[in-house]
């Protein structure tokens, strides 16, 4: 029977042979056995699933299957990092000499890796205004179209349908990174993406005790991503995996709270008078409008005394625990971006991200409230 998303989210423990555990049991081996050579060469004929754990392992392949589950797609997986997932399902689709058309406001992890390295692998990248028309940056060699649903830090909402027909018009690859949204407020596979990532870092696994990827999309491209990944060494750990899937099945209700205290906040530091600009979505989903609320501090806001303010807000690089964190774009996540490109996109060094958590909301919005009280002093 058909099942609804917090159904899916909860029950996505493998069906598999042996002792019927309630929760998958974590497979912390590097290895597999076997009983002859005959019983080897087996796994090599497509009989036996496993080998190596470099290669595959129950607890990963449960987490990719699960995510893919949640977006829609046929197949997913998990890899050591979101970044590490972005790469293997570049090179799924793009070698030397192909060209990818990527959005000028993304994450800045991922700006570098398509800025600096890709560029050693030969592959060529333009940064580009979603907003304008893409077909002046079209080029013979393009393969791909690369963009974040949701973008980081500004919390741009992408077009899906628009890049979708771009797409497709010019028979391209799209990819998107679906981190900051999750499935649970968007899946950009049913809007036609053929491959979707994640940092699973992030709400995936949502207690911020892991570092993982996944990434889900056609069987196909999945299958070439996965042969990237084992022969670049990228692979999630049985224990890590294992983690990300106990997250996952409470992303439902996190990212509800997460959502519903993420717009009361945004609500209440408007017009705040130490606050230039709240940047939040106005729309992205029936279920919500994001669980992230970007802010630029006025003129008049002192940075420093607001950080030195924040009381148990936990100051972070990163987002999307259970715990309301906040983080500097321009000295963390878009550090080594040039300081030009960051001003063009509005990433200024009064930019404050902050990661809304699922504590009272009145609480959150009390303790922000105050540092912005202490800044403008």
């Amino acid at each position: 029977m058909e099942q609804g998303f917090d159904t899916k989210s909860v029950h996505v423990t493998m069906e598999r042979e042996g002792i019927p555990t309630k929760v998958t049991p974590i497979h912390q081996t590097s290895a597999f056995t076997f009983k002859d050579l005959e019983d080897m060469e087996s796994y090599y004929s497509g009989e036996r699933d496993y080998l190596y754990t470099r290669v595959g392992n129950p607890n990963t392949d449960e987490l990719g299957t699960a995510v893919a589950q949640l977006e829609g797609a046929p197949a997913g997986i998990a890899t050591s990092s979101g970044l590490s997932a972005i790469l293997v399902g570049i090179l799924a689709v793009a070698k030397a000499g192909d060209h990818i058309i990527a959005a000028e406001d993304l994450y800045g992890g991922t700006y570098e890796l398509l800025e600096k390295e890709l560029t050693g692998f030969g592959i060529e990248v333009s940064f580009v205004d979603f907003g304008e028309d893409l077909t002046s940056s079209l080029q013979d060699n393009t393969v791909l179209l690369y963009t974040e649903s949701l973008t980081n830090p500004l919390l741009r909402v992408e077009d899906l349908p628009k890049a979708n027909e771009f797409a497709k018009k010019h028979d391209l690859k799209w990819m998107v990174d679906n981190t900051f949204a999750t499935p649970y407020l968007i899946q950009p596979f049913v809007e036609g993406a053929d491959l979707v990532v994640h940092s699973a870092t992030k709400y995936i696994g949502g207690h911020s005790d892991i570092t993982a990827g996944v990434l889900v999309g056609q069987a196909d491209v999945i299958a070439i991503a996965r042969e990237k990944m084992v022969n670049l060494g990228s692979n999630l750990s049985p224990f890590e995996a294992w983690l990300t899937v106990r997250g996952l099945k409470t992303l439902s209700v996190r990212m509800e709270r997460h959502v519903k205290n993420a717009s009361a906040l945004a609500e209440a530091l408007r017009g705040h008078p130490a606050v230039q600009k709240v940047y939040y979505p106005a729309f992205l989903s029936e279920q919500g409008n994001g669980a992230l609320v970007t802010i630029e501090l006025s003129d008049a806001a002192n940075i420093e005394t607001f950080f030195q303010s924040l009381g148990w807000v936990k100051i972070v690089a990163t987002l999307a625990g259970v715990e309301t964190s906040v983080s500097y774009p321009t000295k963390t996540s878009h550090r080594n971006m040039p300081p030009t490109t960051q001003q063009a996109l509005g990433i200024s060094e009064g930019i404050v991200r902050i990661s809304v958590g699922i504590e009272e909301a009145q609480d959150i919005i009390t303790m922000i409230v105050n540092a912005l009280d202490q800044a403008q002093k």
